[in-house]
C-alpha cells in the first residue's frame, strides 16, 4: 500500500477513522472525508505528525458537488488515485408502519447516493490505476434486517450497484470489492434514526463484545491486497450468508428473534 492514494469517506469515526489510520500506517497517501471539520483535522494531524501523508476535506457525501470536489482535490494534489473506500453512512431503527419515510430518503441519500456520487466522479481516474473501489456494507445487504428497513434497502442497492460496475468494467482491471463487517463496535448504533429521524442515542447492544473497528480495517486492506469481491465478517454475519442460501426462511426467523430481543425493540 506505500504510496498509494487512498479516499476514505466517513473518515472521522467508526471503522472509517479506524481504516484511515490503517492504510496510513501501511505508508499510503490518505484523504480523509466527513463532514465534521475538528474530528477531520485532528485525525489528519494525527497521521502527519505520525510521519504520514493526508489530505483532509470536508465532505458531505449527500451533495453532489462535495463529491466532486473531494475528487478533484485528492487530484490537485496527488495526481491518481489507487482505492476508494465508500465507508460513509447511518442506520435506523424503527418499524415501518411507524416510520416518517423522510428517514428511509436520508438512508438512501447518505449510503446510497454518497457511493453513487463519489464512484462516478473517482472512476476515471480507479480505471487509469487499475485500482480497488469498495463498498463498506453489512450482512443487511444481503438479508433483510427487521426494524431496519431503510437500511437493508440502502445497502441492498449498493451492493446492486457495485456488482454491476464489476461486471460492466471487467476487461479494464477495476477491482470491486463489497465488505460486510456484521456487528463492529462503532457509533453507528448510537447516531442511528428512529422513527421521527431524531438519533437514537445509545446503542441497543453491547459494544464491548462486538468487532473492533481496527479488525475491520484490516480484513479491509487484506481483501483489497488479494482482490477480493466479497468479504463478510463475523460469525453471525457468515452464518448469514451461508443460511441465505440453504435455509431463507429459517434465518427469517433467528433474525426476527434476535431483533426482538434488543431492549426497546420497535419489534414489541
Amino acid at each position: 500500500m506505500k504510496d498509494k492514494v487512498v479516499i476514505v469517506t466517513g473518515s472521522s469515526s467508526g471503522i472509517g477513522l479506524a481504516i484511515s489510520r490503517e492504510f496510513a500506517m501501511r505508508g499510503a497517501r490518505v484523504v480523509i472525508a466527513a463532514r465534521t471539520v475538528q474530528k477531520l483535522e485532528d485525525l489528519a494531524h494525527e497521521i502527519t505528525s505520525g510521519g504520514g501523508s493526508c489530505l483532509a476535506i470536508q465532505t458531505d457525501v449527500t451533495r453532489e458537488e462535495d463529491c466532486k470536489r473531494l475528487v478533484n482535490e485528492t487530484i490537485r494534489l496527488f495526481g491518481r488515485i489507487d482505492i476508494l473506500v465508500n465507508n460513509a453512512g447511518i442506520s435506523m431503527r424503527a418499524r415501518f408502519d411507524t416510520l416518517d419515510l423522510s428517514v428511509i430518503k436520508r438512508l438512501m441519500d447518505v449510503n446510497f447516493w454518497g457511493t453513487v456520487y463519489c464512484t462516478k466522479y473517482a472512476l476515471p481516474y480507479l480505471l487509469q490505476s487499475r485500482g480497488a473501489l469498495v463498498g463498506v456494507s453489512s450482512a443487511a445487504g444481503f438479508h433483510g434486517l427487521p426494524g431496519r428497513t431503510g437500511y437493508s434497502a440502502s445497502k441492498y442497492a449498493i451492493h446492486g450497484f457495485l456488482e454491476t460496475l464489476r461486471i460492466e468494467y471487467r476487461k479494464n482491471g477495476l477491482h470491486v470489492m463489497i465488505i460486510c463487517p456484521g456487528f463492529t463496535s462503532s457509533n453507528i448504533r448510537i447516531a442511528a434514526l428512529t422513527a421521527d429521524g431524531s438519533p437514537q442515542g445509545e446503542s441497543p447492544r453491547k459494544e464491548e463484545r462486538m468487532m473492533s473497528a481496527e479488525k475491520v480495517a484490516r480484513h479491509l486492506v487484506r481483501g483489497i491486497k488479494r482482490r477480493k469481491r466479497m468479504v463478510v465478517l463475523g460469525l453471525e454475519g457468515k452464518l448469514s450468508f451461508l443460511m441465505k442460501k440453504f435455509s431463507p426462511a429459517l434465518l427469517d426467523r433467528l433474525s426476527y428473534n434476535a431483533m426482538l430481543r434488543e431492549p426497546d425493540s420497535p419489534l414489541d
